[in-house]
């Protein structure tokens, strides 16, 4: 009788179309040139910077790889690859759970040893990404101080904004790389709440450093803590691969160092190096450490091989470091939009998604280069681009194609190039 009484009383609502709202908002990205679609290819074993492409029916086409960000190729190194294998034949494949329960190994405890000697502090703690070290740290450390305020640069990645949006403190966004706003910022805020300074060293879209040591000045001005994004710059500088704090030699006035295993490491995960009293309150407070598996000790494994062999070998930086100037000179020698860096990166300006989708596309159909356009949200509407990261292993040769290759795409669309 209740039953009865329950449905007879029910209102129809209107019927959600769930397929429509899910296809309209697809459509909105291909709408606006940025809907993204994935590559399916197998990179080359010792043979980087070639790939297989399987584009089509006819098999796997070759082409070369021009935005990797394995900057240095040590994905491909024989100590690294012999090294995990021989992990793999030793403990297996998984690492049996997150740390506190099975998922704690030698090989994580050596190498959180390495990179807490890599960048001069006291101790490290690993996760499973650069996004994840990111997004636990900042919100776990913010909820731990009470009222604090995170001073944040405008340009920061997603997973530090995502980090400091969920640690529910205040947030001040200050200009990019604007010393004087960040002060006013610091000035304006209570001097007795806690303040954390949040930015990166390496702007992977535009190329820029931040002024790390003037940054520290303010933090010491106002008592604030500083929290350094390095995953663009480990390995990548510095005497031993630090990072740009310690080729600037500043890594002992930074709170906490954030770096990525899976960029110039050319392996997978994340991790923060800083005070030991630290790392306890992250690893014993994150969420995004406590309640995830732990890294593979394979990949752990050639991690390690990897920092150790940067840390003694500055030949691949070097090599990156010719590569990135080499190809800088030949974009502006042939009239292309390229943005005046300082460091690794290469971005070529197109400033409209459905144009920067196009020629990506025709180098991969026609020439068989794959790099990838960069769109919003990863960049400011209007800034659109493509993103080249020569390494070592890219030749003169393959340079020279591939600037052929965009004078004559320039040339076919009629876009706009720049004075020598």
């Amino acid at each position: 009788m209740v039953s009865e009484v329950v449905a007879s009383s029910r209102v129809d609502p209107a019927r959600v179309d769930y397929s429509r709202v899910f296809t309209q908002a697809i459509d909105r990205l291909h709408a606006e040139g940025r809907y993204r679609v994935f590559i399916d290819i197998l990179r080359n074993k010792g043979a980087y910077p070639t790939a297989r492409c399987f584009a089509g029916h006819n098999g796997p086409k070759p082409i070369t790889v021009w935005c990797s960000n394995d900057y240095l190729a040590m994905g491909q190194h024989p100590a690294v690859i012999a090294v995990m294998e021989e992990a793999l034949h030793d403990v297996g494949a998984g690492s049996g759970g997150t740390r506190n329960i099975g998922g704690n190994t030698h090989y994580h405890v050596d190498l959180e040893a390495e990179l807490a000697d890599l960048h001069g502090k006291d101790g490290a703690l690993l996760f499973t990404s650069g996004y994840v070290s990111n997004e636990a740290t900042l919100a776990t450390l913010a909820k731990v101080l009470p009222g604090c305020i995170v001073f944040s640069d405008e340009l920061n990645h997603a997973s530090m904004i995502a980090g400091i949006r969920n640690s529910g403190c205040e947030k001040q966004v200050f200009r990019h790389n604007d010393l004087l706003h960040l002060e006013e910022l610091l000035a304006a805020a209570d001097p007795a709440a806690p303040k954390l300074i949040a930015f990166e060293s390496v702007y992977s879209m535009d190329g820029d450093v931040a002024p790390i040591a003037a940054i520290c000045d303010l933090a010491d001005r106002y008592n604030a803590l500083t929290y350094l994004d390095e995953v663009h710059a480990v390995g990548m500088y510095g005497a031993r691969g630090g990072g740009i704090s310690e080729r600037d030699g500043v890594a002992d006035r930074l709170t906490i160092i954030e770096g990525t295993l899976g960029k110039a490491f050319g392996v997978m995960g994340g991790y923060i190096a800083c005070d030991r009293q630290i790392v306890d309150v992250i690893r014993s407070y994150a969420p995004g450490f406590i309640f995830t598996t732990s890294l593979s000790p394979v990949l752990v494994a050639g991690a390690l091989a990897s920092v150790r062999h940067l840390k003694a070998s500055g030949v691949e930086r070097d090599g990156q470091q010719a590569a990135a100037t080499r190809l800088k000179a030949m974009f502006v020698e042939a009239g292309l939009p390229v943005l005046a860096t300082t460091t690794h990166i290469v971005p070529l300006m197109v400033g409209d998604p459905v144009k920067a989708k196009r020629i990506s596309d025709i180098l991969l159909a026609e020439y068989g280069v794959y790099v990838q356009p960069i769109n919003y949200p990863t960049v400011p509407r209007g800034t659109e681009r493509l993103r080249f990261t020569p390494g070592p292993a890219h030749d003169e040769a393959m340079m020279r194609e591939l600037t052929d290759a965009l004078s004559e795409i320039w040339g076919r669309l009629e876009l706009v190039r720049q004075a020598a």
